[in-house]
């Protein structure tokens, strides 16, 4: 059971305590200000909403709680995890980010973790340096990121998969999905999911990886041909 304040996390009964520093850099690279272009990308929900599969924020929040569950973002979590733990293996960091690669769907699925995972490596250079590769998927990037930051796993994932939940719900509102205060409401119903996905991502392996959301795949292939379209993905 993990329990989290602004610098103390409780973990198994555990108290470790997050340095101001890495609260810092966590807050900076998963901000929706942070330039990584997250807000051009809608993860296939533009053609959920076109063809009628999401019309409301009851359908919105079951989508999102499946994604977590077996789609994309869990493979992202637990790609994640594996880049935290290898943060200091080039190697291992190189295959993990093949296996991201080969992980994406459809053209902008790999569009959409490969052009986030370079524009967030260019910004996080102003903590890093040159140390960090410029091609890797998003997820190996942010948790390769963080594992080098000194950010604890737990709040790490905790961070991006709340960021994933915030731009979907960023796009709703673009596509009148949602308003603002339904958006908020759906943030809150949904903090239990993210931080069931969180904690269950701490502690998987490589083997963990894999879905079943065939719907939202399905809708990430189909965006290809959407128009008109406010979205990449």
């Amino acid at each position: 059971m993990r329990t989290t304040t602004a610098k103390v996390t409780i973990i198994m009964g555990i108290i470790t305590t997050m340095t101001d520093p890495a609260l810092l850099r966590l807050l900076a690279w998963l901000s929706p200000v942070f330039p990584t272009g997250g807000f051009a990308y809608s993860a296939g929900l533009e053609r959920a909403v076109a063809d009628g599969v999401v019309r409301d924020t009851a359908g919105l929040k079951d989508w999102l709680e499946t994604l977590l569950v077996y789609g994309s973002p869990w493979n992202d979590a637990v790609l994640f995890a594996e880049s935290w733990r290898a943060a200091n293996d080039a190697d291992a960091i190189a295959d993990l980010a093949s296996l991201g690669e080969a992980l994406a769907g459809s053209a902008e699925r790999h569009r959409e973790t490969m052009d986030q995972g370079r524009a967030f490596i260019a910004a996080a250079r102003h903590w890093f340096g040159e140390d960090l590769p410029s091609a890797l998927p998003l997820p190996v990037a942010v948790g390769r990121a963080c594992g080098l930051g000194g950010i604890a796993l737990e709040d790490g994932l905790a961070a991006y998969l709340h960021a994933f939940i915030s731009a979907q719900l960023q796009a709703a509102i673009r596509l009148s999905v949602a308003g603002q205060d339904g958006a908020a409401r759906l943030l809150a119903a949904l903090e239990p999911a993210v931080g069931a996905a969180a904690d269950k991502a701490a502690g998987s392996t490589i083997d963990d990886l894999g879905g079943y959301a065939y719907m939202a795949e399905i809708a990430a292939m189909r965006h290809e041909t959407l128009q008109p379209r406010l979205f990449l993905s």
